[in-house]
């Protein structure tokens, strides 16, 4: 999203937000389910800024994988 401000042009950055269905340590992936549209999401543990857990809340982008949509850049909000 972009708003201007005077001459100067402001880019604001929506993060994905959601919480953690499911995340398996051992094996290093799970699902996030986003907040506002319920969809699910794999992540991986390469994804990973924080270590997450299941219900924890988390911020992330999203990138196309070989099978659909990932979470990647996962924080804890």
């Amino acid at each position: 999203m972009f708003t201007f401000e005077g001459s100067r042009c402001i880019l604001i950055i929506i993060m994905n937000q959601g919480t953690v269905k499911f995340f398996n340590d051992s094996k290093g992936f799970g699902f996030i389910k986003d907040n506002n549209s319920n969809q699910e999401y794999f992540v991986h543990v390469s994804g990973l800024v924080d270590e997450i857990r299941e219900n924890d809340e988390v911020v992330y982008d999203l990138q196309e994988g070989r099978k659909g949509l990932n979470a990647i850049n996962v924080k804890r909000a």
